[in-house]
């Protein structure tokens, strides 16, 4: 079943035996071809690269890599319940929604970017939505909708165990959802674990991320951010800690949605690398930003109410969830 090919000079609606694919534009595509099949249950991607030096192993679609590729190609046969595919119900249409992102390498002279790719069916009669998993919650603040919650490994997922033995890693995933606002950038500010649901003064409490977005977990443990798949999504790996072991834990974060051109050493995402020191997880030239991990990560003097409108703050909370010690 062949869908569309498209140059990505204009805006393109196509149906495909009750599927509907939408391709916006974008200018670093003028390069390139994509053609796209959306199944019954199934979606195939196929890449043509005409820049000789593009790496097309660096193509992704969600947090798939394809299935094959060569020079100048890369295909993708992949089933709509992996990659993360977004699932929406909007009155009788069921939408399958991912991107194709390329990855850009450090030393690469082409520039990551980033396509939507949208599958829209009729929405079967006997369909119903399933039951959200608990560990995963949802906040909503004006017309941003936040999400976060455990991964399983490889963040495909809701996590299938709350149990976590110590020195493993906890996938970590927060997004945010921004249909009708400008694009934003998300950050973690702070996290903290406790044992409690909500936080008390007299709570027992232990830092994860503070100073305004700084991962302390990394200064000692494998714990990191991982490399951003979108700017509206953020992910951490956060290895285990000796805290409550045994017990309930539940870790409070502030999730911040940000101008992404608007960060500086109060908006930021930052995780210490052996060997070279704090890095800014979204832009290694600006790790001067970080600098500040090591002392207080002072906000402005001034704070005008035009710059409140560059983001906004969410407060959000993971778990609960159990650490478990290795020899139990």
């Amino acid at each position: 079943m062949h869908c569309v090919s498209s140059k990505y000079s204009v805006m393109m609606v196509s149906f495909c035996q009750g599927a509907l694919l939408l391709s916006l534009a974008a200018a670093m595509a003028v390069y390139a071809d994509m053609k796209v099949d959306c199944g019954p249950d199934f979606v195939t991607l196929m890449w043509t690269e005409s820049r000789p030096q593009a790496d097309t192993s660096l193509l992704r679609l969600g947090n798939c890599f394809p299935t094959s590729f060569s020079a100048g190609e890369a295909y993708f046969y992949v089933d709509l319940t992996d990659c993360n595919f977004r699932r929406l119900v909007t009155g009788d249409a069921l939408v399958y929604s991912n991107d194709l992102t390329y990855v850009a390498s450090a030393d690469s002279y082409n520039l990551a970017f980033t396509h939507p790719v949208v599958c829209a069916y009729e929405r079967p009669k006997d369909w119903y939505a399933t039951i959200y998993d608990p560990v995963f919650k949802t906040y909503s603040l004006g017309d941003l909708q936040f999400n976060i919650g455990l991964m399983n490994d490889d963040f495909s997922g809701p996590a299938e165990s709350t149990r976590f033995p110590l020195g493993s890693i906890i996938p970590i995933m927060a997004s945010v959802v921004q249909e009708t606002h400008q694009p934003l950038l998300l950050l973690l500010d702070e996290c903290v674990a406790a044992t409690t649901p909500e936080l008390y003064p007299e709570s027992t409490m232990y830092p994860i991320i503070s100073n305004k977005g700084c991962l302390l977990e990394s200064v000692s443990s494998r714990s990191k951010f991982e490399p951003r798949q979108k700017s509206s999504e953020i992910r951490l790996s956060l290895q285990t800690f000796t805290f409550a072991m045994g017990e309930e834990v539940f870790i409070h974060c502030k999730l911040l949605a940000w101008d992404p051109n608007g960060l500086d050493s109060t908006k930021k995402a930052c995780h210490f690398v052996e060997g070279h020191g704090w890095e800014l997880l979204d832009n290694l030239a600006q790790s001067n930003l970080c600098d500040c991990c090591e002392s207080k990560c002072k906000s402005r003097r001034q704070r005008s109410v035009a710059a409140e409108k560059h983001g906004m703050v969410q407060k959000a909370v993971i778990g609960p969830f159990t650490i478990t010690d290795v020899n139990s």
